[in-house]
Formats: structure tokens, C-alpha cells, sequence
């Protein structure tokens, strides 16, 4: 009899995770690889979809639209700030209220609509002379209902893979159970296997899709791209049976607002030294909704005193009518110290993402500056991310096969990984320092060799493009660290009931890392021009010195690491109830 229990328990998830009815996720019939590969797969086809519209937007921008190369560059900046802020959208309605698999599919539905509509709305530019939108024979002027939907359909595009990418990215890695030996690891590198069906994803559009859009075939490109959204979508759905859910916890700002409003309440509370005298309810309770307790941590001791039950509050009340506007329990207050802590590395983050936006807008303007042709052979300057692309999957397999293993054989101690996720996050901004500098050196010796006379030539420049490939190849290194350990660590020390918000912190540094961009060429343009200068970013990049705008990233970047390296020394590890001691103690700087 006791068997036949065990091997019932056994059938079971053990982390409280459902089945789309709401029951007891069955391990055999949901979750692990076969529902993760569907979300991978539709994460690629996403993702192409995604880059077929931005990859080559600065060039729409330029060719089509008329904007001039900085006007251009601050739009696209703009643009994939705002993907990342509905990003912070979707995680919200997620955690709260939706769940991650009805947010997915409500956000991807909103993603197609809008390609669609871009789709539609490029039959529009069409009405132009021939080979409008391509290098050589730029589009006129527009009407404005063209120009309105088109910003309406890109504005639609980024509402709908904003509100996508950071649920979908938890929802994969709710697959699977940390709590089974079998599928813990396997939650451990689903995040290095969904960054790169991301670029697995984009590779499709940097080459193929991008090769058209740089012909001016704008609708040819666009069309693919809604095609493959609809497929990814399709497929999303039809895996619904086999996924595992999690139960929305409720709204998150009202709890961080009751953990403040109790703490101020009693502020003149004596704080127990013990922590484990503050309130806290059985784990068990938690438990039916995946959610589990916090352990208590020292530091932001003020908030405590939400935990702190006083002489006016027995256990029979806080049981009968607990008011969670006086009395929060220690995982409560917890979460907030947790949010709390996580900014800090989260706004260390951002000046990397501005280093990682210029790939989409100045990197793509100083190719197409460059000699382009081999032989008859023209290459779309956006097309050089390729080797981005290339130098992710590389160095995915290199990290994970090679460097881990390695570094987790010399360290002294028993944890099975390597480099922690906030070492990995270092390293993957000292290779961004590096990847401008070599930019920036491309650029001088650019202008070296510039054609100052040059009207109607392949080119402004005799240096070849492929110059360009080590500063993407070291962009494509510096991800792999920076933005694959970010989502493992922002999902991984996220509380239970904020998973989403945790990608979303992702997210939202690649946004503000945009805004800031955009906010820093307008800036340098303001101060670099004068009356015999055109700035450091002008039109004709060969009467600038974009050399600079790079040297100046670089410094930047370099003073960010120095903070990164304070604050991820202060930083503590969230701790959970029943975790075990070798994993907690792979948690260091």
C-alpha cells in the first residue's frame, strides 16, 4: 500500500506546478523537453519575424522614410526601447493575473496583427518609382495617413513581442521541475538554448530577408516575416496539452505597498534579534500555488518590522483576521528586500545595452560607409550580424562545454557549475569594453581610407566591410555572458510569485540601454557640432568622427564595471525553505 503511495506521489511534479485544467501537472504527460523544444522552436520563428522588421528598420528609416543617419538612429533606439518597456507590461499581467501561457498567446496574437498591418501598409510606399526604398533611389516624401500607419503597425509589433518575450522565456523554464534530479539541470541550460534559438532565429533574417529589404523589396521582407509569426503562434497552441502552469500569485505592488505601509506602522517596534520569531506562515500553504517560503535575511532591517508580531496581535487573530496592511510574513518582506537588491545590478546592466544597440543602428550605418561589393556581389551592411549570430552559437557550446567544466574542476568547492552568473555578467562587459575599442579603430582607419569626392561609387571608403567582423564576433561573445547570465539570474533570484517581472528586468535594461543611447547621440551631437564640424554622427559619416562616439562608450563602460564590481560584491543570494546546501552554495560573487 505504501508503495502504490509513492509511486502515485511520484507521477506528480514537485514544484505545485498544473495542467491547462487546473489539476496536478503528471510528469510523464507535460513539461521537460518535448513542451520546451515547442517553446524553443517557437522563440526562433518569433524571433525571425522580429529582426525581419528591425534588422534593416534604420535602413527604412534612411531610405524610405527620408530621416537623416542620426534622426534615423535615435528612432530605431527609440523603437527597441519601447519593445522592452512592454516588456514590464506583459510580465505584470502575467504574475498578476493572466498566467504566462494566456499572456504568450494574447501578446502573440497582437505581435501577427501588427506585421500584418506593416505588411499592408508597405503597399503604400510602393507607389513610387522603381526601386524606391533601395541604396540608390530613395523614396519622396509621404502622405500622412502612410506615415501613421506604418509608426501604428511598428508601435503594434513592439507592443505585442514586448509583452511575449519575458513570459515566454519563464514559461520555458517552467517546464521544468528544479526540484526532480531529471529535470533540474535541464532549467539550468534551457536559458543558454533559448538565447540561441533567438539568434538561430535572426540568422534567417540578417542573410535572407535582409539581402531583400536592402533591394527595397520592403514587402516581400515584411510579408515573411508576419508568415513566420503566424506559424510560431500555431505552433504555440497546439502545444497547450502538454504545458505546465503555474497559478498567478496576485497583484506584486500591492504587496510591496502593504510590506512598506506595515514597516511604517511600526516603526517604533524593537526589531527580535532571532529571525525566526517574525511571522510566517507553513510553506505548505504556499506550496499548492509553486510558490515557496523565503528565508529570512539580514540587511534592510526597517522592513522587518512588517514581520514583527506585537503585543497586541496573538496567533489566533493573525490566523482568523490576519490584515496584511499590519502583519506580512517573513517570504513577504523578504520579496521586497529581494526587488530591492536586484536593482542595483539591474542599472549596472544598462550601459551595457547601450554598447549592445549600436549593432542595430551605427554599427549597420558605418558598414554601409564601407566598401560593400565582392565583385558583383553587394552585401547588406545589416547582414554583418551574421557573425554575431555565429559567434553566440559558438561560444554557447564553448561556455557550456569547455569554460564551465573547466573552471568548476579548479574551484574549491563542491558546486557542479562554473562561473556564477554575476562573474559571467562581469566578463561579459569587459568584452564589450573591448568590442568598442576594436570598433572604434575600424572606424579610424575607415576615415583613413575614405573617398572624400565620392558621388556615385559602391562605397565611401576602399576599407573592405569584413573589418567589421571582430567587432561584431565580440559583441556575440560579450551576450553569451552578459545576457544569458542575466536571465538566469534575474529568473533565479526572483521570488516564486515574480518570475516574469524577473525576464522582464532583462528586458527592460536592453530598453533603457536604447533610451540612453538615443539620449546619448543627441547629446554628443549637440556638443560635437559647430560651424566647421557637422558632429561626431552626421549624415556623411566621412565628415564626423564616429571613432570618438565609440572611444567615449568605451570609457563609459569601463566606469560601469568598476560600480558593477562594488555592487555585485554587496549583492546576497535569495535563499528558499528546503533548498539544498550544495546549491546555495554556488551562490557567491
Amino acid at each position: 500500500m505504501e508503495e502504490k503511495t509513492m509511486k502515485k506521489k511520484e507521477e506528480y511534479t514537485l514544484d505545485g506546478s498544473v495542467d491547462r485544467k487546473g489539476q496536478p501537472a503528471v510528469r510523464e504527460r507535460t513539461g521537460s523537453w518535448f513542451a520546451a523544444t515547442l517553446i524553443l522552436v517557437n522563440q526562433g520563428l518569433a524571433t525571425l519575424a522580429f529582426f525581419g522588421v528591425g534588422v534593416n528598420l534604420v535602413l527604412f528609416l534612411t531610405r524610405v522614410m527620408g530621416q537623416d543617419n542620426a534622426e534615423a538612429a535615435n528612432n530605431v533606439s527609440k523603437w527597441t526601447g519601447t519593445v522592452y518597456i512592454f516588456s514590464l507590461l506583459g510580465a505584470f499581467l502575467s504574475d498578476s493575473y493572466w498566467g504566462r501561457y494566456k499572456t504568450c498567446a494574447i501578446f502573440q496574437a497582437i505581435f501577427v496583427v501588427g506585421l500584418i498591418s506593416l505588411s499592408l501598409s508597405s503597399y503604400i510606399f510602393l507607389v513610387k518609382p522603381e526601386g524606391c526604398g533601395s541604396e540608390r533611389t530613395p523614396c519622396g516624401s509621404h502622405s500622412s495617413f502612410a506615415t501613421a500607419m506604418f509608426y501604428v503597425s511598428i508601435y503594434l509589433i513592439a507592443l505585442g513581442n514586448g509583452g511575449y518575450q519575458p513570459n515566454i522565456a519563464t514559461f520555458g523554464a517552467d517546464q521544468f521541475d528544479e526540484d526532480h534530479p531529471s529535470e533540474g539541470l535541464g532549467k539550468v541550460s534551457f536559458f543558454s538554448y533559448f538565447y540561441l534559438a533567438l539568434n538561430l532565429g535572426s540568422l534567417f533574417s540578417n542573410t535572407i530577408i535582409g539581402y531583400f529589404e536592402d533591394k527595397g523589396m520592403w514587402a516581400l521582407g515584411f510579408w515573411a516575416s508576419a508568415a513566420s509569426a503566424l506559424v510560431a503562434l500555431i505552433l504555440f497552441l497546439a502545444g497547450t496539452p502538454r504545458y505546465r502552469h503555474f497559478v498567478p500569485s496576485g497583484n506584486p505592488l500591492s504587496r510591496f505597498c502593504q510590506v512598506v505601509v506595515a514597516s511604517i506602522r511600526k516603526w517604533k517596534v524593537v526589531i527580535p534579534s532571532d529571525g525566526d520569531e517574525l511571522y510566517e506562515v507553513d510553506g505548505k500553504e504556499n506550496a499548492n500555488n509553486g510558490s515557496r517560503n523565503i528565508l529570512h535575511t539580514k540587511g534592510f532591517k526597517f522592513l522587518d518590522r512588517a514581520a514583527v508580531i506585537t503585543s497586541k496581535e496573538n496567533s489566533t487573530e493573525i490566523v482568523e483576521n490576519n490584515n496584511p496592511w499590519r502583519l506580512c510574513t517573513v517570504t513577504q518582506v523578504e520579496e521586497v528586500k529581494c526587488i530591492l537588491r536586484l536593482l542595483p545590478i539591474w542599472l549596472c546592466t544598462i550601459l551595457y545595452s547601450v554598447v549592445f544597440t549600436q549593432m542595430a543602428s551605427l554599427f549597420v550605418e558605418q558598414g554601409a560607409a564601407m566598401k560593400t561589393n565582392i565583385s558583383d556581389f553587394h552585401i547588406p551592411p545589416a547582414s554583418m550580424s551574421t557573425f554575431d549570430i555565429l559567434s553566440v552559437a559558438a561560444f554557447i557550446f564553448i561556455y557550456r562545454r569547455v569554460l564551465d567544466p573547466l573552471v568548476a574542476r579548479f574551484k574549491k568547492s563542491d558546486c557542479p557549475k562554473g562561473l556564477t552568473e554575476l562573474q559571467r555578467m562581469g566578463v561579459g562587459l569587459v568584452i564589450a569594453i573591448l568590442a568598442m575599442v576594436v570598433a572604434g579603430t575600424v572606424e579610424h582607419f575607415r576615415l583613413k581610407y575614405k573617398e572624400p569626392d565620392c558621388v556615385d561609387c559602391d562605397g565611401s571608403s576602399t576599407l573592405s566591410i569584413f573589418w567589421q567582423v571582430p567587432q561584431y564576433v565580440l559583441i556575440g561573445a560579450s551576450e553569451v555572458f552578459m545576457y544569458v547570465g542575466q536571465l538566469e539570474f534575474f529568473n533565479g533570484q526572483a521570488p516564486d510569485g515574480l518570475k516574469s517581472f524577473g525576464s522582464a528586468l532583462c528586458m527592460t535594461s536592453i530598453s533603457l540601454g536604447n533610451y540612453v543611447s538615443s539620449l546619448l547621440v543627441t547629446i554628443v551631437m549637440k556638443i560635437s557640432s559647430s560651424d566647421r564640424m557637422p558632429g561626431w554622427i552626421p549624415g556623411n559619416l566621412n565628415k564626423g568622427h564616429l571613432d570618438n562616439f565609440y572611444f567615449l562608450l568605451a570609457v563609459l563602460t569601463s566606469a560601469d564595471f568598476v560600480v558593477y564590481l562594488l555592487v555585485a560584491n554587496w549583492y546576497k543570494y535569495i535563499k528558499f525553505e528546503g533548498r539544498s546546501e550544495k546549491l546555495e552554495g554556488c551562490q557567491h560573487v
